[in-house]
């Protein structure tokens, strides 16, 4: 019969979906709930894999690392961006020797990490940023390996940092050299892709279901590895119905979730700069000041109306603050922003709102935030017009050497290989000598961070570009003679028939020059 069929194929009421749905996420929640941090991560044994969320201190799993002291867990392999600091993050867990490897990209703010690594007391596979995000993101997804320019040219090709410094009791482990293979004229390196035991991440809210929302730039490597591990811990400010996120805006599904816990945090800033109206401060000696604030006054210069900008920390940051009247940029983070602002006023410091130098920001309207994966398929896709770095070294084909001094400093590169080895415009802003040391080169005689990558070269003394031919001088900073230059510069170079005196962003409203203070700020 017609009425009987279609009352066959009617739905049920809603109300008993809703039912249905209360039952279910009830008992998902109580599997997946759990009271504390040592509760949640009770069964992590010794040897484990362990991914950790956060960038900095931004967005770490800070109370699931405090149990793990706690628990005593030994001989642990950390994936994780960053190592914290000496006494807080995962500076905790090497203050008692738990941690035998370290996997990260950048370690600069932890001395503990560099002490116990030349003693060769600690294992480390350092690995630029976007390819971790991107290796830890492809475990997630089933993808055991992928190809990508970063790093070509690089010890990260061809091999041999000491993953373990060798002692007088235990010999040198050294990393290997990657497969390569060619596309489009370009090498790329085969990369394997990372899989944990367990994935700690922090969150800013939960539903009872395990779906995860994160607030501003606490995003970063959170979501990424929250598919990549076999059981993922979440510690999260706030716990709510299930239903109660909308689902457009979950930004982890309680698919790659198993257990949840609430807890307090402490939200430590590494860096924070109050914006007191007054201009800006840079560090060092009032001769160090004057020269940093001619770099970036001059750096400002290259920055076009409506460009997308990665600036690296330092002098490129600091020029953000003398960009022209009527240039707009927007600048990019590689922790996961797009429309980064000034530095906040003492209302504003938000703990979950920092730029790639771990310093509290700003956000302009129109500005955006995601998870690290995505913030380096943004550059390795080459939608940034331009990148700004610092530099230890430069040589006159292009050459940047920026992250390590081998047995002396291992800071890691952090984003700088991705950034420099995408195509796109890379200016490099740097004092031009080292306590009297050459810092421009025929050839860099440190680890390199990308071969033929460096298009401009922005010192106190003058203006380089890099050209088939080599250097050639642009603009030669005022009471700065060639002959000066020439003597302060390790490489030969050319002197454009057009050159002019260096250059200079205007003073914004208010700012005074250091030149015209008689102590600069420290």
């Amino acid at each position: 019969h017609p009425a009987m069929a279609l009352s066959v194929l009617r739905p049920r009421p809603f109300r008993h979906a809703q039912t249905l749905g209360v039952v279910l996420s009830r008992r998902y929640f109580s599997a997946k709930l759990y009271a504390t941090a040592d509760e949640a991560i009770a069964d992590i044994p010794d040897g484990a894999t362990c991914l950790f969320g956060g960038f900095g201190l931004c967005g770490i799993p800070e109370n699931a690392i405090a149990a793990l002291r706690r628990k005593g867990t030994k001989d642990l392999t950390c994936v994780s961006n960053t190592a914290g600091v000496d006494d807080f993050g995962l500076g905790l867990l090497m203050q008692t020797r738990q941690i035998k490897r370290m996997v990260s990209s950048y370690v600069g703010e932890n001395h503990l990490f560099e002490k116990q690594y030349f003693a060769g007391e600690l294992e480390v596979e350092i690995t630029p940023q976007g390819t971790l995000a991107e290796k830890i993101r492809a475990g997630g997804a089933g993808i055991p390996s992928f190809f990508t320019p970063t790093g070509a040219g690089t010890q990260m090709e061809y091999g041999g940092f000491p993953i373990r410094v060798g002692t007088d009791t235990k010999p040198a482990i050294l990393a290997p050299p990657r497969e390569v293979r060619m596309y489009n004229g370009r090498k790329h390196l085969l990369e394997e892709s990372i899989r944990g035991d367990f994935g700690l991440v922090k969150a800013w809210k939960a539903d009872e279901l395990g779906n995860l929302v994160f607030h501003a730039t606490s995003n970063n490597f959170n979501k990424p590895l929250a598919g990549a591990a076999r059981i993922t811990i979440a510690e999260v400010e706030e716990i709510v119905p299930a239903g109660a996120i909308p689902a457009d805006q979950v930004h982890v599904p309680s698919i790659y979730v198993q257990r949840i816990f609430k807890a307090t945090f402490e939200k430590r800033i590494e860096k924070l700069f109050i914006n007191d109206g007054h201009g800006i401060k840079i560090p060092g000696s009032r001769t160090q000041c004057i020269k940093r604030e001619r770099i970036a006054r001059r750096a400002a210069l290259e920055f076009t109306d409506g460009a997308y900008v990665n600036l690296g920390i330092g002098i490129p940051t600091i020029s953000s603050n003398y960009i022209p009247p009527g240039v707009r940029i927007i600048l990019h983070g590689e922790n996961g922003m797009l429309g980064i602002g000034p530095y906040p006023h003492e209302d504003e410091v938000d703990p979950d709102l920092i730029n790639a130098g771990k310093a509290a920001v700003t956000e302009l309207p129109g500005a955006s935030y995601f998870d690290s994966a995505e913030s380096f398929a943004m550059i390795r896709g080459g939608h940034m017009q331009m990148t700004m770095l610092g530099g230890l070294q430069v040589a006159a084909n292009g050459d940047l050497a920026n992250w390590q001094i081998p047995g002396k400093m291992m800071r890691g590169m952090g984003g700088a290989m991705d950034l420099v080895g995408c195509g796109n415009r890379v200016v490099i802003t740097m004092e031009h000598t080292a306590k009297g040391a050459h810092k421009i080169l025929p050839k860099c005689t440190l680890p390199l961070t990308g071969e033929h990558c460096v298009n401009r070269i922005i010192t106190d003394m003058c203006v380089f570009d890099v050209e088939k031919e080599g250097l050639v001088l642009r603009e030669l900073a005022e009471g700065v003679t060639l002959e000066q230059l020439r003597a302060a510069t390790g490489a030969d170079f050319q002197v454009a028939g057009d050159m002019e005196v260096m250059r200079q962003a205007p003073l914004p409203p208010g700012f005074t020059s250091f030149a015209d203070q008689p102590t600069a700020a420290l």
